[in-house]
Parts: structure tokens; sequence; C-alpha cells
């Protein structure tokens, strides 16, 4: 438990007692006086404060070990035991002559049975706050390891954006530099500008769209360079805030499925639609493609990059975002809303 926790228990703990002695004073000082009161008080009370901690430190383990509860009920009644004379003797000693009374002279089971009853109470109701405040810590922690594991596991999924898009793009760098392409420089730009992102961007918990839009551009940009083929690309972007703030990467991975599935160098007519807008606090990002008519049983099977972003979804925006997916003949489009206030 951290220092500050421990800390704020301790005046948890300080609050109640001053605040209990300070009631029972005032309540004792509208009958005696308020020195003879305090003195009355301290006498009650001095053994329900040394009980109770002592169960609280000492004995309270013990019945949370379930073994040990024998151990606990012979030392619990040791205890009441002594805290019970020690405040009799107390009471005999220094407020017996105080009042025209024999009561905090004689054992009588009336007083007894009073001195255990407060004792008793007490000794539950601290032991009833270090059971709410483990409660609580129990929680915190299990709260505490449940988002380390959320955010291993979104670290994990972003780990595994564009692998293979990255290959390829230096495969494709080899064959612009071994043909001195003038293309080569600006592949380069462009992806470091790429690997800039995923370095330094992509581990915070949100991003401007501005920075996403110029990642996905920079995308594109090489797609097109790579596949060295004319294919009608529209990437829409006219109607978004760009200073809305989005997760980082959220977005890519409909723009590699469309690239992957859509764009073919055998197919005549490959295109791409891209459209991302925005309504207050309310994004829409709709992304659309050809198909290819001819597909590998392996390409067909694959859908990582999609169920990748669902679990992103759902970690990222649970209960904010919808996913829809429509396929035909002939196109596929995904429709993707957020809710990213």
């Amino acid at each position: 438990m951290k220092w500050a926790d421990q800390r704020n228990i301790f005046l948890l703990h300080l609050s109640f007692w001053v605040l209990f002695f300070a009631f029972k004073v005032f309540d004792y000082a509208n009958d005696i006086p308020t020195r003879m009161a305090i003195t009355l008080v301290i006498c009650q009370h001095t053994f329900s404060v040394v009980g109770a901690y002592v169960h609280y430190f000492f004995l309270l383990p013990l019945l949370i070990e379930r073994k040990k509860i024998a151990l606990y009920i012979l030392l619990l009644l040791g205890l009441l035991a002594v805290c019970i004379v020690g405040r009799g003797l107390l009471e005999s000693r220094f407020i017996s002559g105080i009042f025209n009374t024999d009561y905090y002279d004689t054992w009588t089971f009336a007083r007894v049975s009073s001195m255990v009853w407060t004792l008793g109470s007490f000794v539950v109701f601290i032991s009833l706050i270090k059971f709410t405040i483990d409660r609580f810590v129990l929680e915190n922690q299990k709260r505490e390891l449940e988002n380390e594991k959320l955010n291993a596991e979104l670290n994990y999924l972003k780990a595994q954006i564009n692998p293979h898009f990255l290959f390829n793009t230096l495969h494709n760098l080899n064959y612009l530099s071994q043909i001195k392409s003038d293309q080569a420089t600006e592949v380069i730009l462009k992806l470091s500008n790429i690997m800039r992102y995923m370095i330094y961007e992509s581990n915070k918990l949100k991003v401007t769209l501005a920075k996403e839009i110029s990642y996905i551009q920079d995308y594109l940009d090489l797609e097109a360079i790579r596949l060295n083929k004319a294919f009608d690309l529209r990437f829409n972007i006219s109607r978004v805030d760009q200073q809305l703030e989005i997760v980082p990467l959220i977005l890519i991975p409909l723009v590699e499925n469309a690239f992957k599935h859509g764009i073919s160098d055998q197919e005549l007519k490959n295109w791409i639609q891209i459209d991302l807008q925005s309504e207050g606090n309310q994004l829409t990002f709709n992304v659309e493609n050809s198909i290819k008519k001819k597909e590998t049983a392996k390409e067909e099977a694959s859908g990582f990059g999609l169920n990748n972003l669902r679990r992103r979804l759902t970690l990222s925006y649970p209960k904010k975002h919808q996913l829809i997916i429509q396929e035909s003949k002939d196109n596929f489009k995904v429709n993707l809303k957020l809710d990213i206030s």
C-alpha cells in the first residue's frame, strides 16, 4: 500500500476517535463539569482504543487465516478480559470518588455486560473499517492490473499493424535504389514519417486527427508508388475537424484491408474511396473498394486485420463505436462510427 494511502487511513482513524471523544465530552458536560467529563471519557474508553487496535493489528490477521480460528477466539477472550479489568481499575481509581455511588467500585453483571458491549462494538466497528478499506484497495489493485493488461494487449495489437506493408515497402525501396529511380528519395522520406509516427505517436493515448490523416496520406502515397499501377483513389477529408483527438492507428486497418483485397495488378479497374467526416464528437469513416476477382484461399480466409480492429475498438471505445461491413460481388464497404468524446 502506498504511503499516501496509509496516511489517509491513519487520518481516517484519528478523525473518528477525535470526533467520538469530543462528542462524549460535550454530552457529559451538559450534566457535569468539563474537566470531570474529560476524566470520565478517558477512563471509559482508553481501553476501548487499546482493545480495538490490538485486535486490528494482531488478532484480525489470525481470523483471516482460517486455520487459526481457535487461537483467534482464545486470544480474543483474553483481550476482552484484560481490557475490561483495565477499564474497571481506571474507573475505580480516578472517578469512583467523583459521583455519590459505589457503581464504579463493584463488579455487577450489568456493569460488566455494559463494558463488554462497549468494547465489542468498537472492536467490530474498527474491524469493519479495515475490511472496507482492504476491499477498496483490492478493487483498485484489480483495476490497475486490468488496465495494465489492457494496455499491454493494446500495445501488442498496435505492434502487429503494418508488418507486411513495411516489408513490401522496403523491398520496393531496394528495387527503386537499384534502378536509381527518383522516387527512392520520396519513399525514404514518407517511410521515415510513418516510422516516426508509429514510434513516437502510437504510444500516446490520443493524437489529433491531423496527425492521423497525415499518417494515412503517407501510407496511400507509398502504396501508390509500390503498386506502380494507375488506380482510382479518392481520399475525402473536407468535412472533418482535424483538431479532434482520436486513438492512434485506429483507422489504418480499414485502409490496409482495402488495399489488400481491392487492388490487384491483374485487374483493369481498381478503386478505393475513403471518406472521413466529423460532426461534433461523432466521427464517421467510410472505406469502399473494388474486390479482386481471384484471391487465394489464404487471402480469403484472412481476417486478422479486421479482428485486430474489432478488439482495439472494444478496448479503446467500449460502447462508443459501430462497425458495419457490407460485401457484394463487386465491392466491399466498411462504415466505422466513433463517439470520441
